[in-house]
């Protein structure tokens, strides 16, 4: 069995930051992409910032050089740190990643049970 553990959400002010993480434990043989979506009530999910396995990474035009995702493999864990934060920022993040179980296995995609995040104005 595999698990995706969000924490960090919370509220914050506009202007302000906060630092997601994401840990993902269980059977775990090798871990590529990782990444954060969010979903806003009334919209739809979207993808936020994903760093694969060689810490490439890609964010979404609307937080670019506000938001920054990093990974530790050692510890199976992704992390966003989100500054400059803006009411429209407002949604439930979800972290997803794929995951192969073991070296014979295939990649399957997991999704965390998502983290609040609420910016004030």
């Amino acid at each position: 069995q595999v698990q995706l553990v969000e924490s960090g959400g919370g509220l914050v002010q506009a202007g302000g930051s906060l630092r997601l993480s994401c840990a993902a434990s269980g059977s775990i043989f090798s871990i590529n992409n990782m990444g954060w979506y969010r979903q806003a009530p009334g919209k739809q999910r979207e993808l936020v910032a994903n760093i694969n396995s060689g810490s490439t990474t890609v964010y979404a035009d609307s937080v670019k050089g506000r938001f920054i995702i990093s990974r530790d493999n050692a510890k199976n864990t992704v992390y966003l740190q989100m500054g400059s934060l803006k009411p429209e920022d407002t949604a439930v993040y979800y972290c997803n990643a794929d995951i192969r179980r073991w070296s014979w296995g295939t990649w399957q995609n997991y999704w965390g049970q998502g983290t609040q995040v609420t910016v004030s104005s």
